[in-house]
Parts: structure tokens; sequence; C-alpha cells
């Protein structure tokens, strides 16, 4: 019915006053003016004002004395419920505010592409000299890239063995073992490791990067979560993978090189003699 309404459309278009024809020179002028007035744009490609928002879904920031001023940490969490769309080119900002309202440090951070349908763990860490008192965490409007592949195609990056241990200074280390679902090796998978209570608050988090990660195999990954308050009560550590780069080129062309087969073992038992789920047709093999 879309479809046809705008045909409807574009004919009115080519009318005059009163039903009265356009001769058929003039015809072909009006209906390339038409087609550049935009009666013909598909549905398919949504405006970028159809395209709905990043959502800041979580964020959490802390402050710690350091040797050379206040380290000021910060993790976040950005969704993007477009089913079809690469978010591209997203810049975060982090603000620190003093106790008076004044603003004591800005930072813009580049993030990795936001896949459709999907998330971004996000971490970073600076150092200022003044201490803030309060740190928000805003961003920027994407840059919308319709996805080459079918959204199923990009598969998640498997993370394994994950162990969460505090030191004896505060810290966490995290350590864990990543994998590439895809044939293709991923020349570099960014890991991000986010530190929960145990209502599942976001507490902080860190970031690190492994490269070369080879299909069927696990390199080990070792971060260090920093600047979390002494009284601070892990409850969960939540780790994920994703490909390092502003636009979703990299994990497009590992799903383009297709995913590395689920059952790779071959059966054991030997094959039927008959096929028994097979039923004659009557009257089959006659000429």
């Amino acid at each position: 019915m879309v479809r046809q309404a705008r045909v409807h459309a574009c004919r009115t278009c080519l009318t005059g006053y009163h039903g009265k024809v356009i001769p058929r020179s003039r015809t072909f002028a009006a209906l390339a003016l038409v087609l550049v007035a935009g009666c013909s744009s598909t549905p398919d490609e949504p405006s970028p004002q159809q395209m709905r928002p990043l959502a800041l879904k979580e964020q959490a920031s802390s402050v710690a004395k350091g040797d050379h001023g206040y380290v000021v940490s910060w993790a976040g969490v950005l969704g993007n419920s477009n089913p079809w769309h690469f978010g591209e080119n997203v810049v975060a900002t982090i603000v620190g505010l003093d106790a008076k309202g004044a603003e004591v440090f800005r930072m813009d951070q580049p993030l990795d592409a936001i896949p459709p349908s999907g998330t971004l763990a996000f971490t970073g860490q600076a150092v200022t000299g003044a201490k803030p008192e309060k740190v928000t965490i805003s961003h920027r409007s994407a840059q919308w890239r319709q996805t080459a592949r079918v959204p199923s195609s990009l598969r998640k990056f498997p993370v394994s063995r994950v162990q969460t241990i505090k030191q004896k200074d505060g810290t966490y280390l995290v350590t864990g073992d990543v994998g590439n679902p895809y044939v293709l090796p991923a020349s570099s998978l960014a890991v991000s490791a986010l530190l929960r209570d145990k209502s599942g608050k976001l507490l902080g988090g860190a970031s690190t990067f492994v490269d070369d990660v080879q299909a069927g195999k696990t390199p080990r990954f070792i971060l260090t979560v920093e600047g979390l308050p002494s009284s601070t009560q892990v409850g969960a550590t939540e780790v994920v993978a994703r490909t390092w780069g502003s636009t979703g080129r990299p994990y497009e062309e590992l799903a383009m090189g297709g995913a590395v087969p689920v059952h790779t073992v071959k059966p054991r038992t030997a094959p039927f003699a008959k096929d028994k789920g097979r039923h004659a047709v009557p009257g089959e093999g006659k000429p």
C-alpha cells in the first residue's frame, strides 16, 4: 500500500490543473524533477530523524588521590536500539566539577562502533590537578550506517575462564580467555571488564586489547581495575569483547568471511542402509 500511494502521488505531480495532461516531452522533465525531490525514496533507508538515538544505559565514576594529582576513572554502557544500523564515530565527553560547580576536568573519548541492537561497554582514566566532586558522562550523536550483513551474522566474541582477584593495594586483577567465532583472524579485539555489586549496579571497569585472535584459539587477557574505594564490595564481573575501531567495517569483514562451524566432529555411527524417512510416491518411476 505504501508503494502504491507513492506512485499515485508522483503521477499527480505529472498532471496539470483540472486533470489536464502535460505533453510527453514535458512529462520526462517533470519526472526527473520529481525523482530529485524525493517522490521515489525507498522505505529501506530511514532518515536521520527516524533513527533512535544512542542511550547511556549505565555510568559510574570514582576519584582517587594519586602521586601527580587526582585519578579519575569511569565506565559506561551505551545502547543502540536500531536493528539494522551501526552507530559510528561516537565520542563520549567526561566532565569533572568541583564543589562550586566549576569545571576542573574535561575529556573527549572516541569510542568504538556500536553494532545494531547492541551495546558498547567503555572505560577510561585520566589525571587532573584539582579534585572533582562530581563526574558526568555524555556523548555526541552517532553517524548511522546500514550494515552490509544480516545482523544475526554479527556474533558475540566468547569470553571464558574469567577470574577477579582483589590485590593488597585495593585494585582488582581480572583475567580470562577470549575467542573468535569467525574463520578469519581478528586483528585486534578490545576487552572490557565491568565490576558490579551484588545488586548488579555498575561500580567501575577497565579495558585492554588482544591482538591476532585466530579461529579456534583462546588467548589470555589480563587487566587491572583501579581507583575504586576501599569499601567496595564486588559481586560480579562482566567481560565483553568487541572489534576495535570507530566504524563497524572490521566486524563486517569478519562476518563476511563466515563463522566457524558449530559441529566439527564427524559422526561415529555407520550410515543407514536405507533412508527410512523417505516415502514412495504412487506412480513414481513409471514412464
